[in-house]
């Protein structure tokens, strides 16, 4: 007979199957829901910025990097140095100053300052490069002192870009900036906070975290780090409904997440006429550390790897309604309702119906005319 899926007893009993070679393999884990297991569960937490970065404000004086932008001013103690003008009694009023055009920093991390050479600058504060310069000054100028100020910083920055009003590399400030501070700079976000999520990648790790998580815990409010990318993502969350519900489709929820009761209440909830209330079924891959807690002697468990996990829930027996109330549920789960076994009975039922009514019909059509 035509199927929608297997019932809850093949789902039980085909979690073994056969291989390529014919020998019998576990494909996935099934589990009891039980309160046990919803305590396991609550303690499956989402990455965490805060946990995976650490949160430390940077020093009080950017460093300066290749491609940062510098000006450059010096100053004399007096009339017909290097960098001020000839002696005139009529004209000189003090001390004078030049300043230097605007340089890049080179990938060789330094600049060109007359009279000086190259001065390197990559790794140091402003305030230690007017030091260098100084230094490389005395005896040629009178009693210079410089003036460094990075009047555009590249390397201090962290860029931003997604679901943002204005993408944009961000100079990070002096007094240290929060993830909150650098998404408001570039313009905020597009779409609503509960759909979207923030990606940060910071060396060769990337944490993605719902925003709404950010904005209503502080601690993951981190501060930036120059060189951080910032992506803001919409991505809607949905559980899959499939079986016997009132509603075979994809549900969406927000990102502070959803119970199981909730999630079956918004697919329609169980058919009377065809589900069986013993085959709740939710399919889902679960982190490694989850499932050593759920089925330590299992052959799927692989390091780093997400296994397969089956969960049962017997709604017949009105403890699962309280369950299903605490029930944890994450994005792309699918929940699926097998059909109750006296549906195949009806099927049966219904396909000789199907077949005996015509020939009934046409025997009752002759009788009439031989009559």
């Amino acid at each position: 007979m035509p199927e929608a899926g297997p019932t809850g007893e093949e789902v039980i009993q085909r979690q073994v199957g056969a291989g390529p070679d014919s020998t019998l393999l576990q494909r996935y884990e099934t589990v009891e829901v039980s309160s046990a297991v919803i305590e396991i569960l609550r303690h499956r937490v989402p990455d965490s910025f805060v946990g995976r970065f650490g949160d430390y404000r940077p020093s009080s004086e950017p460093l300066i990097g290749v491609g940062d932008t510098l000006t450059v001013s010096i100053y004399e103690a007096g009339a017909g140095g290097l960098f001020s003008p000839p002696l005139s009694t009529d004209h000189f009023t003090g001390s004078k100053n030049a300043t230097i055009p605007e340089q890049v920093v080179g990938r060789d991390g330094a600049i060109s300052v007359p009279y000086a050479g190259r001065i390197k600058v990559e790794g140091q504060t402003p305030r230690d490069v007017q030091t260098r310069i100084e230094k490389a000054l005395t005896g040629k100028a009178i009693e210079p002192q410089a003036l460094v100020t990075v009047s555009r910083s590249v390397s201090n920055s962290v860029t931003v870009t997604g679901e943002v009003v204005a993408g944009a590399r961000v100079p990070l400030t002096v007094k240290g900036d929060r993830l909150l501070d650098v998404i408001a700079t570039a313009g905020g976000v597009r779409g609503p906070v509960h759909d979207t999520f923030v990606q940060l990648s910071r060396g060769r790790a990337t944490v993605s975290l719902p925003l709404s998580k950010v904005v209503a815990d502080p601690r993951e409010n981190i501060y930036m780090r120059p060189g951080d990318i910032v992506t803001l993502v919409a991505n809607p969350q949905v559980i899959l409904a499939y079986g016997a519900t009132g509603r075979n489709a994809e549900i969406p929820f927000d990102t502070t997440g959803i119970s199981l009761a909730r999630a079956l209440a918004k697919m329609g909830g169980l058919l009377d006429n065809r589900s069986d209330a013993s085959g709740v079924f939710i399919f889902r891959y679960e982190p490694e550390y989850i499932a050593r807690r759920l089925r330590p002697d299992s052959t799927l468990i692989q390091p780093g790897r997400m296994m397969p996990m089956v969960y049962r829930l017997d709604m017949s027996d009105p403890n699962a309604f309280l369950l299903s109330q605490n029930f944890p549920m994450f994005n792309n789960d699918l929940v699926y309702v097998s059909n109750s076994p006296s549906t195949e009975l009806q099927k049966v039922l219904g396909l000789a119906a199907t077949i005996i009514s015509p020939t009934a019909s046409t025997a009752g059509s002759v009788a009439y005319a031989v009559k």
